[in-house]
């Protein structure tokens, strides 16, 4: 199993790094509307959806996504998205959290297909969008939702005491949030002095939310945006329950499925283009 992850992520790797880091874009788009579209596939398939339906749902978000470069969104994003994807990640998933695995399964198929597909349609947008900012801000995006999720893991294996959502994902705690929030806090004064000494292409996102809304409205930003990767997580992770399935697909050897390994992601970068509009 580890050697399978291992190489599963050198290949990932391989494919997304210099994606990211040639001058054109549309590389680094294609990718990842190709996972999002995998994705796609994996929340139809979890959520009752039949093998001709998932892929017919993949294959429309795909689509939908290419309509949305098309029309230039990628670079010049309507502003009334973000809001609202921020609040709809904010009301369903406190909803789906307080409900738990038994109350997600009462909502109609129709309703959990489309409540998936347009966070999964926003997420790509969003990345598309952070790619267009720049390689420096779209890596600080990244890197957030990737430091948040280890320092959780080691403070809540540290100090974990408190059960954060037991029914849900037994091993995370409040002090595993905690100590998510503190890695984050200490990346963004980290990044932030280092771009204060070197050249880079684009204001990593802790830089713009510093500029726009001062040291302490940018840490409360910042608490916030650790926070909703735990939301992204834990939203998964009741669809899952609720689906009775452990992993979203086996698509990633090692891995799992795709959402899986992109479901923190999911209401971070949308969220965040939304605080840049504060």
């Amino acid at each position: 199993m580890l050697a399978q992850r291992i190489v599963t992520a050198l290949v990932l790797l391989s494919l997304l790094v210099p994606a990211l880091l040639i001058d054109r874009a549309w590389p680094f788009n294609l990718l990842t509307l190709l996972l999002i579209a995998a994705a796609g596939w994996e929340w139809a398939r979890l959520n009752q959806a039949g093998a001709a339906g998932a892929l017919a749902m993949g294959a429309g978000l795909a689509l939908a996504c290419v309509a949305a470069y098309a029309a230039g969104w990628s670079a010049r994003p309507p502003v009334a998205i973000w809001p609202m994807a921020a609040l709809l990640w904010l009301a369903g998933g406190a909803w789906a959290l307080r409900g738990g695995p038994t109350a997600w399964p009462k909502l109609p198929p129709a309703v959990r297909w489309l409540l998936g597909l347009l966070a999964l349609w926003a997420a790509w947008l969003a990345i598309s969008h952070a790619r267009a900012v720049g390689i420096n801000f779209i890596l600080s995006v990244f890197c957030l939702v990737w430091v948040a999720d280890i320092a959780a893991y080691f403070g809540g294996r540290r100090f974990g005491r408190r059960k954060l959502a037991p029914s849900i994902s037994p091993g995370k705690s409040w002090e595993g949030v905690y100590s998510g929030m503190l890695g984050v806090f200490l990346l963004a004064l980290a990044w932030r002095a280092m771009e204060a000494r070197v050249a880079t292409d684009s204001l990593s996102l802790y830089g713009q939310l510093i500029e726009r809304l001062g040291l302490l409205g940018a840490l409360l930003a910042l608490a916030v945006l650790a926070g909703m990767s735990v939301v992204g997580d834990l939203f998964e992770s009741v669809v899952k329950r609720a689906a009775g399935a452990k992993d979203s697909s086996r698509l990633l050897p090692g891995h799992g499925g795709v959402l899986d390994r992109v479901d923190a992601l999911l209401p971070v970068f949308p969220v965040a283009m939304a605080l840049l509009l504060l």
